[in-house]
């Protein structure tokens, strides 16, 4: 399956791991040759780092933007090589539809998709609402989470936006629909690849797997097989942090993740003994997540 979209690649709100300084929107947009490579600071209230990312056309737009109530990441990537710079949002939450959608407005971009990875339990979905505000926008969301929406991916469909694309990867485990978002593989896309993971890997850590369907079972081979098997320099980014982290690498959790780095019945061990808290926001946000987020958008009967 390929949809046709346009790419986008942007820096953080909050602790972006790209380091750039602008002065006008057209300044966002960056472009390497095969052969050049630059080095921006990874950056977080507890961890500096580097790395080495090697672009080469067409341009690409990208911004991680951070709502603070839920701690969850939203993604904006644009292809601004595209004479319609088309871009998509991935996991946007309802309290920040109106900041992501000025910021679109300010780089001229054409906004195209609003993406979730799975159906979220601790925040409503902005998509409902996005797609109130933009005419053409389509919600996409995998076919397996049995939610509402205009695309359902499955594993394998590319969403295609520009000359650039997202690859589906199934990574369930967290919930039964969850997948993860993989910039392409290729001489004319983004290198390293990029990792959009959702709940199902965080840094040093993972989502929980006691509700929605979750199984740590399937949550371990999710990760091995759909994550891990991506080169080493594949960079990471989830839905949440809750320590002020940003980014993190393939190589980095097979390494210091504390769960996901024992075995699989170790990493059963601990997913059954965390004693969770039941999630406060998790009988508003399922069902409306379930609707695309649109519970709000219905008029009220008298």
């Amino acid at each position: 399956m390929l949809l046709n979209v346009g790419t986008f690649i942007r820096s953080a709100t909050r602790f972006s791991p790209f380091i750039i300084t602008h002065s006008s929107p057209s300044s966002f947009c960056f472009s390497f040759s095969p052969k050049q490579t630059v080095s921006f600071a990874l950056q977080s209230s507890q961890m500096a780092s580097f790395t080495t990312l090697s672009q080469s056309p067409p341009k690409l737009l990208f911004r991680q933007l951070f709502e603070k109530e839920s701690s969850t990441y939203t993604y904006l990537l644009a292809d601004c090589s595209h004479p319609d710079k088309p871009a998509l949002l991935i996991d946007p939450v309802d309290r920040t539809v109106d900041r992501d959608l000025n910021l679109v407005k300010e780089l001229g971009l054409k906004l195209i998709y609003a993406m979730n990875t799975h159906v979220h339990a601790d925040h409503v979905t902005g998509t409902g609402l996005i797609k109130g505000k933009v005419p053409g926008v389509k919600s996409v969301i995998s076919k397996a989470s049995g939610s509402k929406a205009d695309v359902f991916v499955e594993p394998g469909d590319k969403i295609s936006f520009g000359d650039l694309f997202l690859e589906v990867r199934a990574t369930p485990g967290h919930t039964m629909g969850c997948v993860t978002y993989v910039t392409g593989d290729g001489p004319d896309q983004p290198q390293p690849r990029m990792a959009f993971t959702g709940d199902a890997l965080l840094i040093r850590g993972c989502g929980r797997t006691d509700f929605q369907g979750g199984s740590s079972q399937q949550l371990y081979k999710s990760v091995h097989s759909q994550i891990f098997t991506l080169l080493k320099e594949t960079l990471l980014y989830p839905a949440h942090d809750y320590k002020g982290f940003s980014v993190t690498t393939v190589g980095e959790e097979m390494l210091y993740n504390p769960r996901l780095t024992k075995d699989e019945e170790t990493f059963r061990n601990i997913m059954e003994n965390l004693n969770l808290a039941y999630p406060k926001m998790i009988d508003v946000a399922v069902p409306a997540n379930m609707v695309c987020g649109l519970q709000d958008l219905e008029p009220k009967a008298n």
